[in-house]
């Protein structure tokens, strides 16, 4: 299972009317966590979340993510399972969904263009986040599939895209099931938003 997650809330329209992510928290956990700490980790988590309001907690299980996913059904979280495939072409049985990483990616680049994606400052990975975002880039590989990442070769690959790949499954998620209502409550943000501006200026390297 990816060792970072991430999770980003849907809120009210703004003054601008339109929907945006809040990244409320963001937590990378060390290497070599146990599968069980890694679990009981995520309930912690997902139980202050559902305490504000409805949850959803989508996991990545591409690779080794799947005995993760299992142990998450056993502890009754109802994750939803995704798989990131080089295709272009979304499917689902269930609760499970085998999704293009061109539309994650997508996902992402709508809402950074949209500023539609908002982190709260105060974190201690806001930075981190904005860096990787900043890195991030898309490119065509030779035989004219996309390739996504950091570095020449497959987005996953890469040794600094985790937080990136986090965020992608929330925004892609939200995008996919966008809320009816929430409660409004706005982060400050302004430090890690001039990172986003400069983001969003160098739009073209995607």
């Amino acid at each position: 299972m990816n060792p970072d997650f991430a999770v980003a809330l849907p809120v009210e329209r703004d003054e601008r009317r339109q929907w945006a992510f809040e990244v409320r928290h963001l937590e990378r956990l060390l290497r070599g966590t146990s599968y069980p700490d890694q679990v009981k980790r995520i309930a912690e988590l997902v139980g202050l979340l559902e305490a504000q309001g409805s949850t959803t907690l989508v996991v990545d299980q591409t690779g080794v993510g799947r005995p993760v996913v299992d142990m998450l059904r056993d502890a009754r979280l109802s994750p939803i399972a995704v798989t990131i495939t080089g295709g272009d072409t979304l499917s689902q049985e269930g609760r499970e969904y085998r999704v293009p990483k061109r539309d994650l990616v997508s996902a992402v680049q709508v809402a950074l263009q949209a500023e539609q994606l908002k982190i709260a400052a105060s974190l201690p990975l806001a930075k981190t986040l904005a860096d990787e975002l900043l890195a991030f880039k898309v490119s065509i590989s030779l035989s004219g599939h996309d390739a996504y990442g950091n570095d020449v070769g497959q987005w996953r690959e890469a040794p600094h895209d985790d937080l990136v790949l986090a965020v992608a499954l929330a925004c892609w998620w939200g995008k996919k099931n966008p809320p009816v209502t929430y409660s409004f409550s706005r982060v400050p943000s302004q430090r890690v938003d001039a990172d986003f501006a400069t983001l969003r200026r160098r739009r073209g390297r995607w």
